[in-house]
């Protein structure tokens, strides 16, 4: 199985949401490689085990360094299939606008996507706008220097982010969960991510229905609001398809590299 000739490997880079890190794709990560694909799954500043503490993280562009220091490290003529999930897709999308040259393709993994009409923070700030603070459950909250901090309860992570996960996976999450920022302060004064950029390397969409934390409404209003080649559909995922249903989020994301990598 790993004697995929080299015209077939791909090289995948897996990027976490918030209050998690690379230790989610423990499942995916070993299906990609023995299919012979490389595969970097990591830990943004402050997560996982990245031993940075969030209090001392000040933008987003810190916060994405791990990302963006792995992209300027490339030889020269490879191209990765960048897989963002949850809060990732914004780290995906800054990725895209400092380095077009360097991604095939952006995966949006039930992810929140940025656009090139308002700032990167705009797409958060819908988000809080149709999330009532009750959805938040025992999420706690707490400010930090210039950003909030941001750290998902118990309750949170199994009521809407695993509630169709094993218990195994949830438990996994409550004793591996940080805390973490969506930086809205740092995000709401940067500038537009560009079209000529970001806006120009192929984007797809992977949809979640059963997710309760990023609610199927809200992805397709990201889905319109920003445009993508493709939108596929993992049925009967919640927010942590990674963990869920594996072997079709293995499927989508070859069937996406195969057709923009």
């Amino acid at each position: 199985m790993g004697s995929r000739n080299c015209m077939d490997r791909k090289h995948y880079v897996l990027v976490h949401g918030a209050c998690h890190g690379a230790w989610y794709w423990y499942k995916l990560k070993p299906l990609l490689e023995s299919s012979g694909h490389q595969v970097t799954a990591l830990d943004l500043a402050a997560s996982g085990i990245n031993m940075k503490k969030i209090e001392d993280v000040d933008t987003f562009s810190e916060y994405s360094e791990p990302l963006l220091e792995l992209l300027a490290t490339l030889p020269p003529n490879e191209k990765v299939i960048l897989v963002g999930h949850s809060l990732g897709g914004l780290n995906v999308a800054l990725a895209m606008d400092k380095f077009p040259d360097k991604v095939a393709v952006g995966v949006f993994l039930t992810a929140f996507t940025p656009d090139t009409e308002h700032k990167p923070s705009y797409v958060l700030e819908q988000y809080n706008e149709r999330t009532p603070s009750a959805e938040w459950l025992d999420t706690e909250f707490s400010p930090s220097g210039y950003k909030t901090l941001m750290f998902f309860g118990p309750k949170f992570l199994s009521n809407k982010l695993y509630q169709l996960s094993s218990v195994e996976d949830f438990e996994l999450a409550k004793s591996l969960a940080r805390p973490s920022s969506l930086f809205m302060e740092d995000l709401s004064k940067q500038k537009y991510f560009s079209n000529q950029r970001y806006g120009s390397v192929p984007r797809a969409f992977i949809v979640c229905p059963e997710d309760l934390g990023i609610p199927l409404n809200f992805q397709f209003w990201m889905i319109q609001n920003m445009g993508f080649n493709e939108v596929v559909e993992i049925k009967g995922a919640d927010h942590m398809p990674m963990l869920c249903k594996t072997q079709e989020l293995f499927d989508c994301v070859e069937q996406i590299a195969t057709k923009y990598a």
